[in-house]
């Protein structure tokens, strides 16, 4: 393969993943799309052992409650640096990020997702106490008072946009705690800010052949966990040909 790498043999089949390149043990293999030059030994890292690996992935926490600090921008863009290696389908990628920061930006989203709550019969009977937080006591649920918000956007016509940056949210996610920050996810806003034609695309200036796909808030958090929470008990079967496991 050379040079050219496996897309000589099956060009129309190559995502440009690098893993022909990467699973060389020789360094004999070469790709155009992901050469060797740009890929970095894994015998120079140290790998988790399984209980730090499970301790780090439990450690990870929703934070709801965050300092006024601003975060500064270098950080937020190693976590957005991070997040573009997430795993996508088929190696589409095809996200892009938005950092907001500015306060009166972020408290007009809140603002505008709490609108969208009480116009909707359905969702404003659901969600009443959230509208009324707001409204009676100046409570933010929706973005938390966060100092930061990051949103990915994608093409509009790009059928994976959402699953992919699913994928490099959590990467950012559980990126954030080594900078010190804690994140969570904007739920309220996203069920508002993903609608094809939401006012929110005008308001964080999202190009007009894009849309949103997914929010998370970020700061630096209020409070220190000091233990790891337990979750319900594993519900799990082998499925095994012919037989019902109940």
């Amino acid at each position: 393969m050379g040079e050219y790498g496996p897309e000589a043999i099956a060009p129309k089949d190559c995502i440009a993943c690098g893993h022909c390149v990467a699973v060389c043990p020789n360094e004999a293999i070469d790709h155009s799309l992901t050469p060797l030059a740009g890929q970095l030994p894994i015998s120079e890292f140290n790998k988790f052992s399984a209980e730090e690996a499970e301790r780090f992935l439990r450690s990870r926490r929703s934070i709801r409650s965050y300092k006024k600090t601003a975060v500064p921008r270098e950080k937020l863009l190693q976590l957005v640096e991070i997040a573009r290696f997430a795993p996508t389908g088929g190696n589409t990628q095809g996200i892009s990020y938005v950092i907001v920061e500015d306060k009166e930006t972020l408290r007009k989203a809140t603002e505008m997702t709490i609108k969208c709550l009480e116009n909707d019969p359905v969702l404003g009977t659901r969600y009443h106490a959230i509208v009324d937080a707001y409204r009676e006591e100046g409570t933010d649920v929706i973005l938390r008072d966060a100092p930061s918000l990051i949103l990915t956007t994608a093409a509009k016509e790009f059928k994976n946009g959402r699953e992919n940056s699913i994928f490099s949210l959590t990467y950012l996610e559980l990126f954030a705690p080594s900078l010190g920050l804690g994140s969570c996810w904007a739920g309220g806003l996203e069920f508002y800010a993903l609608m094809e034609d939401s006012p929110m695309l005008e308001l964080f200036h999202i190009p007009e052949d894009k849309v949103i796909t997914g929010a998370v808030m970020v700061g630096y958090p209020m409070y220190q966990y000091k233990r790891l929470v337990d979750r319900n008990p594993l519900d799990v079967a082998f499925f095994s040909p012919g037989k019902v496991t109940v």
